[in-house]
């Protein structure tokens, strides 16, 4: 089967490597985070599209995992969604401004910092293993000029790369919003799907997005997306399983981000 897209075809190696990148993405994307470091390596190094296209085309798969996953999650987390309503508000917000500035400007910069960041990551994540384990504490409010500055800036990073937006989210809620890691992932899921649907849309309309290839891709999001989910709202130990599967995405993330990846 070949699919035409943009110039180049996809071979059967390609389309299953696609696919089975896309599952794990989906997975990772949905319990933890940064699943895009995968899809976005696939979209650049295997299947050769130039990375703007490649931050455009990715938007679909994390759509698609987003509404297989949402179902789920909104069923058994919906008091903790309905509570943040105002941030996911202004997450949308500031991804619209990151949009609007991806399709205008090169992201490499943010690569480079993102490097830096993920190494901070890892040091929060492993002191105090505790504060990632409790229950989600609803009568605490975060403050507003706390709020609103933290969550525009991770929705303006959402809109404008996307890739590591999950991990650095799950920090703010869980150490700082005090909330625990599945109804975190219920949050970061619900507003994801919201803003990446239009930002998809304004991808497309700058000719950045490569439907055939982000589509094949997208079956294994979608798939993996709907797995996690399903584990999430139905396993009691899921917040034990999110926390150290956020710590392996974080300390693989580095490995590859400082060329200490060996494949």
């Amino acid at each position: 089967m070949q699919l035409p897209t943009l110039g180049m075809q996809m071979d059967w190696l390609q389309i299953t490597i696609a696919i089975t990148g896309g599952l794990f993405a989906g997975i990772i994307n949905t319990l933890a985070g940064n699943g895009s470091a995968i899809t976005l390596t696939i979209l650049t190094e295997v299947l050769g599209l130039p990375g703007n296209v490649a931050n455009g085309t990715n938007r679909i798969g994390i759509l698609a995992q987003g509404m297989a996953s949402v179902r789920f999650f909104w069923k058994h987390n919906h008091q903790a969604i309905e509570r943040a309503r105002w941030w996911i508000l202004i997450i949308f917000c500031g991804a619209m401004v990151g949009v609007w500035v991806a399709t205008a400007v090169s992201n490499e910069v943010f690569k480079q910092i993102f490097s830096y960041l993920m190494i901070g990551m890892l040091v929060v994540t492993l002191i105090n293993p505790k504060r990632w384990l409790r229950t989600s504490d609803l009568e605490w409010k975060m403050p507003w000029m706390l709020s609103i500055p933290i969550f525009f800036i991770l929705g303006f990073y959402g809109g404008f790369i996307q890739m590591g937006m999950g991990v650095f989210f799950l920090a703010v809620m869980v150490l700082v919003a005090r909330y625990d890691l599945i109804d975190s992932n219920a949050i970061k899921n619900v507003v994801v799907v919201l803003y990446t649907a239009v930002v998809l849309v304004i991808f497309h309309l700058k000719g950045l997005v490569d439907w055939p290839v982000g589509l094949v891709i997208a079956i294994g999001q979608a798939t993996g997306g709907w797995l996690a989910a399903r584990f999430a709202t139905r396993i009691p130990a899921a917040n034990r399983w999110a926390y150290w599967l956020l710590i392996a995405v974080v300390v693989l993330s580095i490995f590859k981000l400082f060329g200490w990846w060996p494949f």
